[in-house]
């Protein structure tokens, strides 16, 4: 028998396709539980030509649920879709989160904010320069560009294997963004304060290129969003050249912390209990 805890208050959900992967619900499910908040979390898997049926059975109340998450590759859509989008997804054209309010749906993207979360939690003080290397020019990248910007850095270097996608990011979020080649990844390193990899390089034990880290400024901090395996090559790399290194899991754990004060009423905290239990789970699978 499920919890009876379940059968009332908010429902919330993780949908995308596939989803079955998905690390959301174990989040929220602790959540619910270490707080007695009554209410469920679960995944729904729904396919991109079913997506907007979805939606419309979210919006008339008929799929139960009081809002959720959404990812891959429903983002833009859930965009695009939604009733009232803040200005943060539609900057970005993609939100994450949704939720039911005054009879519409409201939309945005708690990615960034859960990237810087995380880099202050974990390295506190990683913003003290003015200057970042974002590496990779992909999808993920386009929420940690916007919210290294509106955090105050003043340039902001995307280096990328296809310079055209760079020079995208460069126009969308404004002149502090400058596009540039992957040959002028170690010429925008110099004095750097800060280092992201937003490519999928060394994901799940793949390899990834040699970097030398030394043009950055000696106590810059270099991250990754990748966190499968949780010190992932790149990290390891900048760790043994003697830089501070923040993985990529807090950032999903803080991203999912806006949405479910929306749904549930109750601003949850990330401890290492949670973080704990998701490493678990990473290395059970």
């Amino acid at each position: 028998m499920g919890d009876s805890r379940e059968t009332f208050g908010p429902k919330a959900f993780v949908t995308g396709f596939p989803i079955k992967h998905s690390r959301s619900p174990l989040i929220h499910g602790y959540w619910l539980k270490t707080l007695g908040l009554p209410g469920s979390y679960r995944a729904h898997e729904v396919a991109p030509e079913a997506f907007a049926d979805f939606i419309h059975s979210l919006k008339d109340g008929s799929s139960g649920f009081t809002g959720g998450n959404v990812t891959i590759p429903h983002k833009e859509l859930a965009f695009r879709l939604a009733d009232k989008p803040d200005a943060l997804s539609h900057e970005l054209g993609a939100a994450n989160t949704l939720w039911l309010e005054d009879g519409a749906l409201h939309a945005t993207n708690t990615d960034g904010r859960g990237f810087i979360a995380n880099l202050d939690e974990r390295h506190p003080g990683w913003d003290r320069h003015g200057t970042a290397v974002v590496f990779g020019a992909g999808g993920a990248s386009r929420a940690i560009i916007q919210a290294v910007r509106d955090r105050g850095f003043n340039e902001i270097h995307v280096v990328n294997r296809t310079v055209e996608r760079a020079r995208e990011l460069a126009d969308r979020f404004g002149p502090r963004v400058q596009a540039h080649p992957a040959g002028a990844l170690a010429e925008v390193m110099k004095g750097a304060g800060l280092f992201i990899n937003t490519t999928s390089l060394g994901m799940d034990g793949e390899a990834a290129p040699q970097l030398d880290f030394s043009p950055l400024a000696a106590d810059a901090v270099v991250t990754d969003i990748v966190y499968v395996p949780l010190k992932t090559p790149i990290l390891t790399q900048a760790e043994e050249q003697g830089f501070p290194i923040v993985d990529g899991l807090g950032m999903l754990l803080h991203q999912a912390v806006p949405g479910f004060e929306r749904w549930f009423g109750q601003r949850p905290i990330v401890d290492a209990a949670l973080r704990a239990l998701i490493i678990a789970d990473m290395e059970s699978h």
